[in-house]
């Protein structure tokens, strides 16, 4: 271990010799209503080794298929581990450039995240922390197979918000001068990815943009804000970054305060990618409500807030869609620093006493369509990127369903793996 950061340079494992666009595929918890693409990925890795077969794809929980599909994970991670499958790559950052659908490229650093560091609790003030709440439900599932597992294979992103770009304008510098790791077309039209080995000459440039993210006055200087600092937020793969955390403290129990620190489940591996990169868009998660009294609703939130017609300068704004048309009302005394928040705080409230369904939508035309048939929609507005840090520092955790990073292909694929269990345990 290179230094004492949240974020630090790991034992990295590639397959030595193999096929990687049938090695590398997506993260398990995409595409859980569409099994024909499941299908269709499994017929096209057939029998190649592949990380198919060593993570459980989230359409099988609670099949009969998640039992023997994990079983077989554990089975295969073994059988590699065992037949000198994998190279390793010791004490090692990988910089990776992944070429999107649309043609746009994502830099990303592959290293791991100190889980002593990440509290995904409500009102955490960790230094990693989730930006989202967690679904507590979706945990023991995967802790399942994470407990038994002696490799991870990671999806998590998480982000720095670096709008200076200082950490990969000096990676894309010295990019001609590293070892190329790999270079292939990801499966099912996902686009095309790219990894180096960063020279370790130039791990010390790393170690310290790290120390300045995590420095304790961090939040004061960056956002004015006096609070603990935030220095990295999950912006994908929460709960299996949470997942890893549980299986930690989990192990780790019963353990001396020395064995806890040097246990390989100390640590994740992750991908940081800069919250201001160009590829990076933050799409608004819609509500929907179905079986509402559109009246009541509007008269309950008339007496809970302050509300204006149109838009209102300083206020949060929203459209309101139904079957009738559409209009735009102003919050002008939120609850929230964000519209969303603010709305959802109400809808949860509202729905907990009257009758109704919520759905959460991707898309202006699909509410519009939805509300053309009875429903009420919310049309909301994206959110900044700048708002991210600032919002999660001063309010915790963002609502569930805030916002949306990239669709289902251009998700991180697994393809990097990582020791999380001492070599000599069975």
């Amino acid at each position: 271990m290179s230094n004492g950061n949240l974020f630090r340079a790991a034992d990295i494992l590639l397959p030595a010799h193999t096929d990687m666009q049938r090695w590398s595929v997506v993260a398990c918890d995409q595409y859980t209503s569409e099994p024909e693409y499941w299908r269709e990925l499994s017929e096209y890795v057939g029998d190649a080794p592949s990380t198919l077969r060593l993570t459980l794809p989230e359409i099988y929980l609670g099949t009969g298929e998640e039992a023997r599909r994990s079983d077989a994970a554990v089975d295969a991670c073994t059988q590699y581990l065992q037949s000198g499958f994998f190279e390793q790559f010791p004490d090692a950052y990988v910089y990776t450039l992944r070429r999107l659908r649309d043609g746009g490229v994502r830099r990303g650093l592959v290293g791991m995240a100190d889980l002593l560091q990440y509290d995904y609790s409500e009102g955490s003030v960790s230094p990693i922390r989730a930006t989202e709440a967690t679904v507590l439900e979706r945990i023991p599932p995967r802790m399942a197979i994470r407990r038994r597992m002696p490799v991870e294979f990671p999806h998590v992103m998480l982000l720095a918000d670096d709008p200076e770009d200082a950490l990969f304008r000096f990676l894309d510098g010295r990019k001609d001068g590293y070892r190329k790791l790999y270079d292939f077309p990801l499966n099912m039209d996902s686009g095309y990815v790219t990894g180096y080995l960063v020279a370790q000459a130039d791990h010390g440039f790393i170690d310290q943009y790290f120390q300045a993210l995590a420095a304790a006055d961090s939040a004061k200087t960056r956002y004015g804000i006096d609070a603990p600092p935030l220095a990295l937020a999950v912006g994908d793969g929460n709960h299996s970054l949470a997942t890893a955390k549980a299986v930690f403290l989990e192990r780790t129990k019963d353990m001396t305060p020395e064995q806890r620190l040097s246990d390989p489940s100390r640590f994740a591996l992750c991908e940081v990618v800069n919250l201001h990169d160009r590829t990076l868009q933050f799409e608004p998660i819609h509500r929907v409500l179905f079986g509402v009294d559109k009246q009541k609703l509007l008269n309950r939130l008339h007496s809970v807030h302050s509300v204006a017609d149109g838009e209102a300068p300083g206020a949060q704004s929203f459209t309101l869609v139904d079957a009738e048309g559409e209009r735009t009302l102003s919050i002008l005394d939120p609850r929230h620093n964000l519209t969303v928040g603010t709305l959802q705080l109400f809808l949860d409230e509202y729905l907990k006493e009257n009758e109704g369904e919520i759905d959460y939508i991707h898309g202006d035309g699909t509410v519009r369509a939805l509300a053309g048939k009875g429903a009420l929609g919310f049309l909301l507005p994206a959110m900044r990127k700048q708002q991210l840090f600032p919002t999660v520092i001063q309010d915790g955790v963002l609502p569930r369903k805030t916002f949306s990073m990239g669709h289902a292909c251009d998700k991180r694929f697994y393809l990097e793996g990582r020791r999380i269990r001492r070599k000599e345990e069975r």
